[in-house]
């Protein structure tokens, strides 16, 4: 007869103890751990797709006698989710992607899954039905008559789908949905996920598979299941965006294979995610007269230089208390950039409401584009519109003073490349050697900014 036994998980980071406590030891949370039962069978999921003559023996080997290889990577077509990966897919990775509820995870890779040709890619759901999924397909253009689909949540029988078919790709869809025999619990608890999530990751590594995992998200916006589950997969992908906007960016977390510094933006259609190239002429709105309260600004979304549309609404308070609203921008750094300029500049910004938002839906944590912040608040405050052939960079100190920003030289090109005829920088930014064919304007303080802008 089967042994079955209870064992407590911190719901936190995913640790196991043969008591309830109070204190989790390795991450200590208060009151995360969860009973759970563990019933142990005979046939696991390995049994069932390992193939006969593999020897997985494996003996200490020195480290000079590594033999160096040119990593080999399966080129996809889509080269946003591409330049994510780090160049393409590694044989025998594992990429977890998540994001909200209807972000579109699921018609993206099913897009990449349509995408492949000449390879044989297994779709795995555990929560639509073959019809669904075909609906779905079928608004989306696609040239692989070789992707199966499979409705299934338990890894037994995936396993031995994986042992019939030998797939070239597989698609989970989702993590959370995977159950094993093996664990006694209901499908979503943190023994399903690391259980089923160790399934996975070890027919990737012993076949040379890779696989695609979606993962729910829970109302923080961190990946449900244990935090443990980020740290055994390769890559980390989120998806976000606001629903009711059409632009997605996709944000690597964690990439062994790659950089972290990547992003890449789609748009959201009735076909489908369509990759968005230049993301910078679409974020920035097309206007046939200048109006106050907008400027633009040069920034980094990770190694991709944008130009962005940073708007403010200045009005005079009120209902007493100042109101402070920022969309897409940190509110913490515009109190303190609203505070500089009531400082040193004279603007009596505490008897007065400060909205600020970001167009397209982005958010941007990138300090350089503080002068474009503070342009686009006098600019609403002094009812004076600003030249939208001018693009701001920099980074605001707490004396006013403009501060450098790194990689000036990409943000430099962006906007020349895009028609702007004038930037605003720092004087101590070092400046490329080559050419430059705009107007630059290098400013030390946010005084003298002002005085050229507004007079």
């Amino acid at each position: 007869m089967a042994k079955t036994h209870s064992t407590f998980f911190c719901k936190n980071c995913g640790a196991s103890s043969a008591k309830w406590v109070g204190k989790c030891a390795a991450c200590g949370e208060w009151n995360t751990y969860v009973e759970e039962v563990v019933h142990k069978e005979k046939e696991d999921f390995k049994s069932t797709w390992k193939k006969e003559g593999i020897v997985t023996s494996r003996k200490p080997i020195l480290i000079n006698e590594v033999q160096n290889g040119n990593e080999y990577r399966i080129p996809i077509q889509d080269q946003e989710l591409s330049r994510v990966l780090g160049g393409g897919i590694v044989p025998g990775s594992v990429v977890l992607i998540g994001g909200e509820p209807g972000i579109g995870k699921s018609t993206l890779l099913l897009q990449v899954a349509l995408q492949f040709r000449g390879m044989k890619v297994l779709y795995i759901s555990g929560e639509e039905s073959e019809t669904q999924i075909k609906m779905r397909a079928d608004r989306i253009p696609f040239a692989n008559p070789d992707c199966f689909l499979f409705t299934e949540t338990s890894t037994q029988r995936i396993g031995k789908a994986f042992k019939e078919l030998q797939p070239d790709l597989v698609v989970v869809d989702s993590i959370q949905t995977l159950q094993s025999d093996i664990i006694d619990s209901t499908p979503g608890s943190i023994s399903q996920i690391k259980e089923t999530a160790s399934d996975m990751i070890r027919f990737a590594k012993e076949t040379g598979t890779p696989v695609f995992l979606i993962g729910h998200i829970t109302k923080d916006g961190t990946l449900a299941g244990p935090k443990l589950l980020e740290h055994m997969v390769d890559t980390v992908l989120q998806f976000e965006g606001d629903r009711h906007h059409v632009y997605r960016i996709l944000r690597s977390t964690k990439n062994r294979f790659g950089s972290t510094n990547e992003i890449g933006i789609y748009e959201m259609q009735s076909g489908g995610l369509r990759e968005v190239s230049n993301p910078s002429e679409i974020l920035i709105s097309q206007r046939d007269e200048a109006l106050s309260g907008v400027s633009i600004a040069a920034t980094l979304e990770g190694m991709r230089p944008l130009l962005i549309e940073t708007q403010a609404l200045v009005s005079a308070a009120v209902y007493g208390t100042p109101q402070r609203n920022s969309n897409g921008y940190d509110g913490k750094r515009l109190n303190m950039l609203l505070a500089i300029l009531e400082k040193k500049c004279g603007l009596r910004m505490g008897m007065q409401d400060v909205f600020v938002n970001i167009a397209g839906g982005l958010r941007v944590e990138d300090p350089g584009i503080d002068l474009s912040i503070v342009a686009s608040i006098v600019s609403s405050y002094e009812n004076v519109p600003i030249d939208n052939k001018i693009c701001f960079v920099g980074e605001l100190g707490l004396s006013g003073e403009i501060r450098a920003v790194s990689r000036i030289e990409q943000r430099i090109s962006e906007a020349e490349k895009l028609g702007f005829k004038t930037v605003y920088l720092s004087k101590f930014n070092k400046l490329p050697k080559a050419k430059i064919g705009l107007k630059i304007m290098e400013v030390a303080k946010l005084e003298e900014m002002l005085q050229f802008l507004f007079g």
